[in-house]
Parts: structure tokens; C-alpha cells; sequence
């Protein structure tokens, strides 16, 4: 049984995305500590910083000002310290390019944002309950995008 909080992050640019993200982590009581970012500067920034416990899941969005979420990934997997982080990249977009780019470049797993709070959170309860890490040997795109 889980002892420890799980440690979640999200990137993402949209206020309401992120009072939704974490009201949904709340609702499901999942033992979790959620630390939301405004763009991908300040996540980088947390992320840089030693002193800090990294998160075990980091939800990416795609698009966001200063530092987009291709960037970060990009920084993430070529840094020793954060290339284990577990990536769901979490966006409005469902273009095959950026599903496609975000695989070849080492994220876990991609979720269209969804268009309500209950499937909300039940993606986020699914992304959760799985254990990416273990599952990325055998990973491929079929798998890849987690539809629900």
C-alpha cells in the first residue's frame, strides 16, 4: 500500500486547466502532492533546482509561452537528473505530428486534454494507476496515446 505521496506535476499555461487538474487529483483521493507551473520557464527553473524533490509524473502541455512543452521535454530527457521523470504530455492538440514527435522524443504516454471533468478524472486516474516506467521497453505507438 502507498505510504508516500505521490509526487505530480503539471506545466500548463491555463489557470483554469490547472484549478480543474488539481480539483480532479482531490476528488479522486489519490494520495498525491500536485505543484502546478505557469509555462515551461518556471517548471525548468523547479526542475533545475537540486534542493528539489522531482516529481514521479509530469503532465506537459504543449503549447505555452516562454518555453513550450517540446522544449522542455527536449531539456528533461537530456538531463541526467530529470531523464527518468515520467512524461504525459497533456494537450489540446490531437495532430498526429505532435503525437508522433512527442513518442520519438521519450515521453510516456499522450493525452488529448478531455472535454469534461469526470473523463478528466479518469484519464488522470489511469495515468496514475499504470506504471509507465516499467512499461516504456515494451512501449510503442499503438499504446502510446492513452484514449479514453
Amino acid at each position: 500500500m502507498q505510504t508516500n505521496p505521490i509526487q505530480i506535476a503539471l506545466a500548463d499555461d491555463d489557470k483554469d486547466d490547472r484549478l480543474f487538474f488539481k480539483e480532479a487529483f482531490k476528488k479522486l483521493k489519490i494520495k498525491s502532492e500536485v505543484t502546478t507551473f505557469e509555462d515551461g520557464v518556471v517548471l525548468m527553473n523547479y526542475l533545475n533546482n537540486v534542493d528539489r524533490i522531482l516529481p514521479e509524473i509530469l503532465f506537459l502541455d504543449l503549447n505555452m509561452p516562454k518555453k513550450s512543452g517540446i522544449e522542455c521535454l527536449l531539456e528533461i530527457k537530456k538531463t541526467a537528473r530529470l531523464k527518468d521523470i515520467v512524461i504525459a504530455i497533456y494537450s489540446t492538440s490531437a495532430s498526429e505530428q505532435d503525437i508522433e514527435k512527442t513518442f520519438v522524443l521519450g515521453a510516456n504516454v499522450y493525452i488529448k486534454k478531455p472535454d469534461d471533468f469526470n473523463n478528466l478524472k479518469k484519464v488522470l486516474s489511469e495515468v496514475v494507476t499504470t506504471n509507465w516506467q516499467f512499461q516504456t521497453d515494451k512501449l510503442n505507438k499503438a499504446n502510446f496515446l492513452l484514449r479514453l
